[in-house]
């Protein structure tokens, strides 16, 4: 089998069940997962694995008082050495699939959203409350070229910013705000490819057929498979 590294951890959602979840649907596609909170560790060898999945929330937490009791905890800023070890890996064909909060992370690293076509910008992107939300494709992208519209409980991020060339295959709308924004995206830097997915609160929507399936594609997509 292949070899999958899983980054995970942060505050306010279940990375572990999550991230376990994650594990169980790649190895129906081939892949051996391994998780690890050890980002700093974890990005000095990213060459040992074939596929990296970011599943986490790591950044700087210096966006609200409410994060002050888990600063000690969870408070992280990647390195340089950190940055130019993605980089490096993505720049030489290094393939990257990121769920959820992966927008957030890395928020003392300017360029980031260059590694993962686009981020979660404060004061800018935000998300109604979890709960019922509509997922449409765009039809015109490998991944989601045959897709139907489906229906999932997680959160719709509003306003996420991509970089010019990341293409967009998904849109999510809720009922309290009935505005479609753009909520996964493809990318390529290098020879690297990357798929965003900011869905992915919980293992409920990760395990759902239709969710599974994106997945299923989106791995395809990153392997240069036809999605047939």
């Amino acid at each position: 089998m292949k070899k999958n590294l899983i980054i995970s951890g942060g505050i306010f959602h279940p990375f572990e069940d999550t991230s376990n979840s994650l594990s169980k649907i790649m190895s129906k596609l081939d892949y051996q997962s391994e998780i690890t909170m050890d980002i700093e560790e974890a990005f000095r060898n990213l060459e040992d694995y074939d596929l990296l999945t970011l599943n986490a929330l790591r950044w700087r937490m210096l966006n609200h008082e409410k994060y002050l009791p888990y600063i000690d905890e969870w408070q992280f800023s990647l390195s340089e050495e950190g940055q130019k070890n993605l980089y490096n890996y993505m720049m030489s064909g290094g393939l990257l699939i990121a769920f959820h909060t992966s927008s957030i992370c890395f928020d003392n690293w300017r360029d980031y959203s260059k590694i993962l076509g686009g981020k979660w910008v404060w004061d800018q992107t935000f998300h109604p409350p979890y709960g019922p939300v509509k997922i449409s494709p765009i039809l015109d992208h490998e991944i989601s070229n045959k897709l139907k519209p489906f229906y999932l409980n997680d959160e719709i991020y509003h306003n996420l910013e991509l970089e010019p060339s990341s293409k967009p295959f998904l849109i999510g709308k809720t009922k309290e705000t009935d505005e479609e924004h753009i909520i996964a995206w493809t990318y390529e830097i290098g020879k690297g490819k990357v798929v965003y997915n900011s869905l992915g609160h919980d293992s409920e929507s990760l395990e759902s057929d239709e969710f599974s399936e994106i997945i299923r594609r989106s791995i395809h997509w990153i392997e240069g498979k036809n999605n047939e």
